[in-house]
């Protein structure tokens, strides 16, 4: 592993588990991302400010965190229209399985869901058969 980064990750996951309980405790809402930015589409009337400052917040997290010199370096291997179709791909399946992998294994498992432990364990599940068949099988 090249960016095996621990602290930082053990730190980002505490930070994002305590906004999650935050949004619970203080909003009443479930901090799942694909919920919240779906919850816009279409707007609900008086729903839409908190979204909208949730969703700013993540943006202004990410910026001050590039600006404190936290910017690692991404690179993506694949075409635009492979990533396109992949993101489409990951909306749909977000809202087939009524919300993303951040809602059920952050906010599912934290409020010990069924539903959210189960979807998180068939997430893990299949990435691992996924980077196993695309490692090991195809080579890729």
């Amino acid at each position: 592993m090249v960016n095996f980064t621990p602290l930082p990750a053990l730190i980002g996951g505490m930070l994002i588990g305590l906004a999650a309980v935050l949004l619970m405790a203080l909003n009443g809402r479930i901090a799942g991302i694909s919920g919240i930015l779906g919850g816009l589409l279409p707007p609900t009337k008086g729903d839409i400010p908190w979204r909208l400052a949730f969703i700013a917040g993540l943006v202004l997290g990410g910026l001050g965190f590039a600006a404190f010199g936290g910017v690692s370096t991404i690179v993506i291997e694949a075409e635009v229209p492979l990533l396109i179709v992949a993101g489409l791909l990951v909306g749909v399946g977000t809202r087939m399985g009524s919300g993303c992998t951040s809602g059920h294994g952050i906010c599912g498992i934290g409020r010990l869901s069924p539903r959210g432990i189960v979807a998180t364990v068939i997430f893990m599940a299949v990435a691992m058969v996924t980077v196993f068949v695309t490692r090991h099988l195809i080579g890729a």
